[in-house]
């Protein structure tokens, strides 16, 4: 197939990756990419945000699969234009991804569909917010409405730093102040095409900067995938799997198919497990960032057949997902300064060592060539380092041996994404 995938981070380049593993060749093209896409991809000219843009190359080039891996271009109604021409796109049309880009629509939607999820209160002032995050006690979560690139979400003790995050988005668009949810988190991923839904491998991220969840959230410094630790509670992966596809993502694509928005893309649910049950904290519209990067190298099927066949309306001919019994484990490595102020153009070095060690792959996520083969780091998050094993003890060895040979000067990384999974 020629395949057309939109972004430039380490999701995307992960989706590369999967779709170059594949035995079928691929023509695979990518906007606007970077460094490490460039090595598997045709980088391509264009925004990625213009519905114009990519409708008109994806026609000039006989694309037969648009990926948008981002939550932009998705918001700005590219999946839409792209559709209204014929083109299969893998991603949900604007008025299904406001799941994604309006935190009020997705508890909306949840409400009507009987969904599991914290009760929550909409603020459009500081009067507001302050009124609603003292009903609901501290720990305080405020959450901004729209999009906020991971960034958007507090969860303190402190009342007056909650209020100032408010402060800080309530001039761009309302607030949303939740219930304080306290329990494990998983990742869950399902394709859809409208009327069906597939689930993927849960994974578990880590979106605190620093060792035992301390400091602010970020995008994502880890993951890893699957979790063995679901056997107590659910009876194993497989019935957690089965549960949160019955009461959770079934239920929502059928209320957006029934609002007159299908949602045909990547569903992904963002949950907590509560002493009360299963519930949603929030759904994106796309693949998760780390988490594609250790999912998908665990996936048996060919990822382009699976996301023509959502992009298609063909799931229901599909069987579920197969994933390999090997685990994996990812490790970010960020700019100094990253998540508030990183710093950029630093150099990076030891990157084919790293990728040498056994069971070790990169999945680049802020790189750009620079003079040659000199590759520099472009923003907060810069790599993804991604170690496979038959154990977690052997995937985390693998990838933090790897790290050790990447010099970038400041960079930073957790020292123990998945440490506590090899301890029990």
């Amino acid at each position: 197939m020629r395949i057309l995938v939109l972004g430039s981070g380490a999701r995307e380049h992960a989706i590369i990756l999967a779709l170059r593993s594949e035995d079928a060749p691929h023509d695979v093209f990518a906007a606007p990419g970077n460094a490490g896409i460039a090595r598997d991809a045709m980088i391509v000219e264009l925004d990625p945000n213009s519905p114009a843009d990519v409708t008109e190359f994806s026609n000039e080039h006989d694309i037969d699969l648009v990926v948008i891996g981002p939550e932009a271009p998705l918001v700005a109604g590219v999946a839409d234009a792209l559709r209204g021409r014929g083109i299969p796109v893998f991603g949900p049309g604007r008025a299904a991804a406001q799941l994604e880009g309006s935190k009020t629509f997705a508890k909306r939607i949840m409400d009507a569909a009987g969904v599991p999820t914290g009760r929550a209160i909409r603020a459009t002032t500081l009067a507001e917010t302050a009124a609603a995050i003292d009903e609901f006690g501290s720990p305080y979560v405020v959450k901004a409405d729209g999009l906020a690139a991971g960034k958007g979400v507090i969860v303190t003790d402190d009342r007056t730093a909650a209020l100032t995050h408010a402060a800080s988005f309530l001039p761009s668009g309302a607030v949303l102040v939740e219930e304080f949810l306290s329990g494990p988190e998983v990742s869950l991923f399902f394709l859809s095409d409208g009327d069906h839904v597939l689930p993927l491998s849960p994974a578990q991220d880590f979106k605190r900067l620093g060792d035992g969840d301390s400091g602010p959230n970020t995008g994502g410094m880890g993951a890893y995938s699957p979790l063995p630790w679901l056997a107590e509670p659910f009876g194993g992966e497989q019935a957690f799997v089965d549960l949160v596809t019955r009461d959770i993502a079934e239920p929502v694509i059928r209320q957006l198919d029934a609002e007159g928005t299908p949602f045909i893309g990547l569903l992904y649910a963002g949950l907590i497990l509560t002493p009360h049950g299963v519930k949603v904290i929030e759904f994106n519209a796309r693949f998760g960032d780390p988490e594609t990067q250790v999912v998908l190298p665990r996936l048996l099927d060919p990822l382009s057949q699976l996301l023509l066949a959502a992009a298609s309306g063909t799931l229901e001919d599909r069987p579920r997902p197969a994933f390999a019994d090997a685990v994996a484990v990812t490790v970010v490595l960020a700019s100094e300064g990253y998540p508030a102020a990183p710093v950029t153009g630093r150099t990076l070095s030891g990157l084919d060592a790293a990728a040498a060690v056994e069971g070790v792959h990169l999945a680049h996520a802020a790189t750009a060539a620079e003079g040659g083969d000199t590759l520099i780091a472009t923003g907060g998050r810069v790599l993804n380092v991604v170690g496979l094993g038959t154990t977690f003890a052997e995937a985390r060895e693998r990838t933090y041996l790897a790290l050790a040979q990447i010099g970038l000067e400041g960079g930073q990384y957790r020292t123990d994404i998945a440490a506590r999974v090899v301890e029990d």
